[in-house]
């Protein structure tokens, strides 16, 4: 499994960086694109890393968010087939509560909800015979700090904290075994790692993608009784780890200085191979 990343908040020369992500993955027996970052700087990068977009036989945005959906009509416009896949909530409004008070629009291009080559999602569903989606995990471990500032529009009317209903994780199958791909990990990633455990009846040979273990806005990483909880459920899983993201570079140190060789932050512009 070969896993290319088109967009991250850092980047290895010529790629660019931005506040965002987009993973390209090639299994032995097809290519997906997991998000499609913040604008069209994904695309950009892929043509540098001679990354062909229209080989993706599917896609997945993992949520809401316009840092991981904003290049959704760029891919659109690149791949004329590919199917993407969407929680049926991503379309809500999702806003962020900013230090000056206002609620900032977050959300996705609304003018692109009903676009017939969406597939809304909800529950688990099988995608490319050898990937699966889940959108539930049962809480117990914490949750990102920063949650307490993002909110969505409910079904009364008024804006609440947003339960990220909206939010896909992604696990995909080879040589029989399960690589978890997850993109913010709002709902908790020691509960993601719990769930997709579950779901692949055991061990996992990768954990790839944003942690949020670190507030986007103020840089400030979560507590370390947060950091070290997930560590060790890292360390349980005895995957290799790829973060990147909102997973902040103090706490992917943290993870470094914990797990040693078996964290590998990711950077746009690489192209790894998934042990």
């Amino acid at each position: 499994m070969i896993l290319s990343v088109l967009e991250e908040d850092t980047a290895l020369p010529p790629c660019e960086a931005e506040h965002g992500l987009s993973l390209f993955v090639e299994t032995q027996e097809r290519a997906l694109l997991f998000d499609m970052g913040k604008t069209d700087l994904f695309a950009r990068n892929a043509q540098r890393m001679g990354v062909d977009l229209a080989r993706a036989a599917f896609a997945v945005l993992s949520h809401g968010h316009y840092d991981h959906g904003g290049g959704l009509e760029a891919f659109l416009l690149r791949n004329a087939q590919a199917k993407v896949y969407v929680s049926g909530l991503a379309f809500g409004e999702h806003r962020a509560l900013r230090p000056s008070g206002e609620a900032a629009y977050i959300g996705l291009e609304p003018a692109l909800d009903g676009h017939p080559r969406l597939i809304k999602v909800s529950g688990e569903q099988r995608v490319g015979g050898d990937g699966l989606l889940f959108d539930a995990v049962q809480e117990g471990g914490p949750l990102p700090t920063s949650n307490s500032r993002l909110l969505a529009r409910a079904k009364d009317g008024a804006l609440r904290p947003d339960p990220f209903a909206h939010e896909l994780n992604l696990l995909l199958w080879e040589a029989g075994r399960a690589v978890l791909v997850t993109g913010c990990a709002h709902r908790g990633i020691v509960n993601i790692v719990r769930r997709a455990q579950q779901l692949a009846g055991g061990s996992l040979r990768a954990v790839v993608g944003g942690f949020h273990l670190s507030d986007p806005a103020s840089g400030q990483s979560e507590r370390e009784e947060v950091l070290a909880a997930v560590a060790s459920c890292l360390d349980r899983t005895g995957a290799e780890i790829f973060p990147c993201h909102c997973t902040g570079a103090a706490s992917i140190a943290y993870l470094q200085d914990a797990l040693g060789a078996r964290v590998h932050p990711l950077r746009a512009g690489m192209r790894v191979l998934l042990p």
